[in-house]
């Protein structure tokens, strides 16, 4: 199933985050903890690199994601060029403190009243930059919401006479190139419910919970030992069996079962959930226009602006 999602919007945002570039040291780029390299937008990469500006990958939602797997993403970013990352969750108090530490380290030049630090906020729809900019204000100014692409204008905030950040509309690329890539990013609530099948986004999902995680589905649903026998269809099914959702006649309801599990997901109520590994990600086939391969610096590009 091929997604892809890039309102209008979107479209207007990409030159006015092209002309913000150019006044800003260090790009903070909010990731999905549990599908990070999908939720890694490549257009956001191709426009840093351009002006060569350090990136600060933050995997945000830390408290969702496997604990076993968010080290891995962390270094796994850790050892790109002109790259650090970090993982925490936007709604733990002072965790959000650790943004301006690492983006410090990536602009010590800029650290004083005459140059102050200036971030760049992006990322994903539904990713919660919001959330980390109220965190970090200390107040709610951001807009807030459960629904992808709340923010849809760039708004600058001074956090200290050294420190400023603006924040900009969730954006995503125009062309999704690995299929799976869309079914992680609809799962996470990440695209708008307009542009995908949810039935189809349920089984994709039912089909990595079975490989991964069956014994949180074993603890949610009470499905049988062999889980792991089962394809993405059945899961759904047993999850309609368990919840009794029916239809008139007396049929499974399969689409109340998937969004179902999309919701347990997405609420945490199956555990903490990583859909992707870096391992996964090696091992899968190439497709054009993805965001597996991030780009070098080219070595002959122009100095970065101060």
């Amino acid at each position: 199933m091929s997604i892809n999602w890039f309102p209008g919007h979107m479209a207007v945002a990409v030159e006015k985050i092209k002309k913000a570039m150019a006044d800003h040291d260090v790009v903070v780029e909010i990731l999905d903890a549990r599908c990070p390299m999908a939720s890694a937008n490549p257009l956001i990469e191709s426009l840093r690199l351009h002006r060569q500006r350090p990136c600060l990958k933050v995997l945000n939602k830390v408290d969702a994601a496997d604990p076993n797997i968010t080290p891995q993403w962390v270094a796994h970013f850790n050892a790109q060029k002109n790259t650090h990352a970090i993982a925490l969750s936007a709604k733990k108090p002072g965790d959000a403190n650790k943004i301006i530490a690492a983006a410090k380290k990536l602009a010590p030049h800029r650290n004083e009243n005459l140059k102050p630090l200036r971030m760049l906020i992006m990322g994903v729809p539904n990713v919660g930059k919001s959330t980390l900019i109220n965190a970090l204000l200390k107040q709610r100014t951001a807009k807030v919401g459960d629904e992808p692409a709340v923010t849809k204008s760039l708004a600058r905030y001074e956090l200290s006479p050294t420190v400023s950040m603006t924040d900009t509309p969730g954006l995503m690329w125009p062309k999704i190139g690995h299929p799976d890539d869309g079914c992680m990013l609809a799962a996470s609530h990440i695209i708008g419910t307009n542009a995908y099948i949810e039935s189809e986004v349920a089984t994709f999902l039912a089909a990595t919970l079975v490989a991964q995680y069956p014994k949180a589905l074993h603890a949610r649903y009470a499905t049988p030992a062999d889980v792991q026998k089962m394809d993405g269809t059945d899961l759904i099914e047993a999850v309609a069996a368990r919840r009794g959702f029916r239809i008139k006649g007396g049929e499974f309801d399969l689409e109340k079962a998937a969004i179902t599990l999309l919701n347990d997901y997405r609420s945490g109520a199956l555990g903490r959930i990583s859909l992707e590994t870096p391992a996964s990600r090696a091992a899968r086939p190439q497709a054009a226009g993805n965001n597996d391969a991030l780009p070098e610096t080219a070595e002959d590009q122009d100095p970065a602006e101060t």
